[in-house]
This record gives structure tokens, C-alpha cells and sequence, in this order.
């Protein structure tokens, strides 16, 4: 699973399952497989992907495909199949995949805004990011409604049997920097569905709000990170550098009091710059704290300016994730007891396998 997210996978028939991803926020480029129960995230339409030794056949009658490295069968596989609430649309006429999209097998995913501050600048842009390709494609529409959201998420529930839903958002300002917009998008939800939800936002200005979006019926936040070092920090995040380490980690501090200890996580992005050393030492600190670090492998997405930049090597992915894995059992934060989001799904890294 580890080499897969590293090198990509070659598809013989792309339009098997539910569709692949293209552009957007969250893991982009990628394609939901399932080995050995486990569902990964396994990214498709990157370069590294297109020049993998990892094949996938065709799938036959009952959906099962073989997978292949260098023409050597070595597992086989399922794809996330298409979900049915993609054949709907909201009242207002919108299809239900433009308000959200399903993430690994039971994740409803949405970005409630699809514009960002600093993604106006490409001078100020985190450099990976694509949240503005999808809506520049059509695949999406910049503000989802709270009803949209509520109607979209009660009907993946009921048709498709969706477990948890992440809501992440661009960032609309330099004070709350999303929490509001979480807030009134998760409390329509929950007063339609009965449905788990982790909101993302960088770290708001003012720890008022973390009260606040849990009262709204967020049960789990997620304040990522992304890389780590100052300097690496400068120039992959020229514009979300502006928001100091230091409110980070007030901020983490903040959050576990009122989410509870591993209800907080943080997304960490391997192979942009940061050391091992660094990688595992803030790990480190974060689990003291009572954070989940979820570190995924880099996915170099067309269109970004980082799309040439290479993905990690399965090795170094290892180097990281096997005593991370050790780290987090230690810690007692294991994925599985997130009550939602990204490190609950662990889709977009191998880290839970690792954990366990």
C-alpha cells in the first residue's frame, strides 16, 4: 500500500468504480481501491502514476480485479463503487456531486468554499493546491448552501450507507479563517442526519471558536500543518505562513480541551522538504498533546506549480510511518477511534496499517 501511494497505479479500464478524482481540494488525482479490506486512496492521473509498475485490470463480472506489478499478478482488488446518490440532484436543481463527493468507501467530503484567500496569488498560494480547478472546470460550485449540504449528506446516508462526512473550506479571511461557515454548514446537517462530522480550517483567530463549532455538531477538527520547517514552510505555503507556528500549537492546545484527545488532528504532507527527524519530532509532540498526525505521501497534482515535483520514495514513506505507527499506539490515539474525518478513513496513507 506504501508503494502504491508512492509510485501510482495504472488503470486498464478507467471508468470502472466510482469515478477518479481530478483537481480540487483534498486527495486529488487519485482513485479509491480496496485491498485486503482496506480501502486506499492510490493516486492515477499524476506522471509518477502513468510510469508505474503497478497495473490494474480489467474488472470482471463480480467486480474483482487483479493487480499487477511489472506484469506479475500480486493481489487482487476492488474499486469504491459509484455511489447512487450521484444519480440526484438538490431541489434548486444542482447535482448532488457538485455539492459532495464521496472520499474511500463511506466518506461524504465536501469543500463548503471554493475559493481561498490565498489562492488568488499564485505569489501567495499554498504551491500543491488545486481548490480552484474543479470550480474552474465545472465540477463544483463556490459556495455550497447550508440547505445543499443538509439534502446532499441526509441522501448519502440513507442511498449509501455514508459512516462520517469531512467538511473542509477555503479560506475566507484572516480572522475566523472558515469557522463560521463550518459552523452553520454542520449544524444544518445535523439537523437533518445523524452524521459524524470533522470541519477543517486553519487555526482561527480567536479560541472562542472552537466552543462554538462544537456546539454547532462538529465532532472532530482538523487544523493541518501540511510541512513543517520555516524555511519549507516559506516557500511551499508563502501565503498560510503568515499564520505563525506558534498559534498552531496554542491553537492545538485550545482545541483538545474541548474536542477531546484524539479528536483534534493535523495533516502533514511527506516528501516536500521536511526531514525525517523533524516529521517524527513533531509527531511527537503532537501526540503529547493529544493531536493525530496524519502524515500521507505528497501527490504532485497537474495544473499546481509543484505538479513536476517528485512523490516520495516508498522507502522514505517507511522510514516515517513504521515508527509513527509504534508512536501512535503508544500514545493510545489510534485512527479507528476518531469519531470522523481524514485520519478516521486513513485512506490517504498507510498509517493505520502501521498502527496496527
Amino acid at each position: 500500500m506504501t508503494e502504491l501511494q508512492s509510485l501510482g497505479l495504472r488503470l486498464s479500464d478507467p471508468t470502472a468504480g466510482a469515478p477518479s478524482r481530478r483537481g480540487g481540494a483534498g486527495p486529488s488525482d487519485h482513485k479509491a481501491v480496496v485491498i485486503d479490506g482496506v480501502t486506499v486512496m492510490v493516486p492515477v492521473h499524476t506522471q509518477p502514476a502513468y510510469q508505474s509498475p503497478f497495473q490494474v485490470l480489467a474488472p470482471d463480472a463480480n467486480g474483482t480485479s487483479v493487480l499487477t506489478r511489472d506484469g506479475i499478478a500480486v493481489a487482487e482488488v476492488r474499486f469504491a463503487r459509484q455511489p447512487k446518490f450521484y444519480a440526484h440532484q438538490t431541489l434548486d436543481g444542482i447535482p448532488y456531486q457538485q455539492i459532495a463527493t464521496l472520499h474511500g468507501t463511506d466518506v461524504l467530503a465536501t469543500t463548503v468554499l471554493q475559493t481561498c484567500i490565498r489562492y488568488e496569488s499564485r505569489k501567495r498560494a499554498c504551491q500543491f493546491c488545486a481548490i480552484g480547478q474543479s470550480l474552474a472546470a465545472g465540477r463544483t460550485i463556490a459556495r455550497k448552501t447550508p440547505e445543499q449540504l443538509a439534502e446532499v449528506a441526509r441522501m448519502a446516508v440513507l442511498l449509501d450507507g455514508v459512516k462520517h462526512m469531512v467538511m473542509t473550506t477555503g479560506t475566507p479571511n484572516k480572522s475566523d479563517r472558515g469557522a463560521a461557515i463550518l459552523c452553520e454548514s454542520a449544524f444544518a446537517v445535523k439537523a437533518a442526519v445523524n452524521l459524524p462530522i470533522q470541519g477543517q480550517c486553519e487555526p482561527p483567530d480567536d479560541d472562542a471558536w472552537f466552543q462554538r463549532m462544537k456546539d454547532a455538531g462538529i465532532d472532530t477538527l482538523g487544523m493541518h500543518l501540511e510541512v513543517l520547517e520555516p524555511e519549507v514552510r516559506a516557500r511551499i505555503l508563502p501565503g498560510k505562513a503568515d499564520v505563525p507556528l506558534a498559534r498552531y500549537w496554542s491553537a492545538f492546545e485550545a482545541a483538545v480541551q474541548v474536542f477531546g484527545r484524539g479528536q483534534v488532528s493535523t495533516y502533514i504532507l511527506a516528501g516536500l522538504g521536511d526531514s525525517v527527524e523533524t516529521i517524527l519530532a513533531t509527531c511527537e509532540r503532537l501526540l503529547a498533546m493529544g493531536v493525530y498526525p496524519f502524515v500521507v505521501p505528497f501527490v504532485p497534482i497537474t495544473g499546481t506549480p509543484l505538479e513536476d515535483h517528485p512523490a516520495p520514495a516508498p522507502a522514505f514513506m517507511r522510514s516515517i510511518l513504521e515508527p509513527l505507527g509504534r508512536m501512535v499506539r503508544e500514545a493510545g490515539l489510534r485512527s479507528g477511534d476518531i469519531k470522523a474525518g481524514c485520519g478516521k478513513c486513513g485512506a490517504c496513507s498507510s498509517l493505520a496499517v502501521f498502527e496496527r
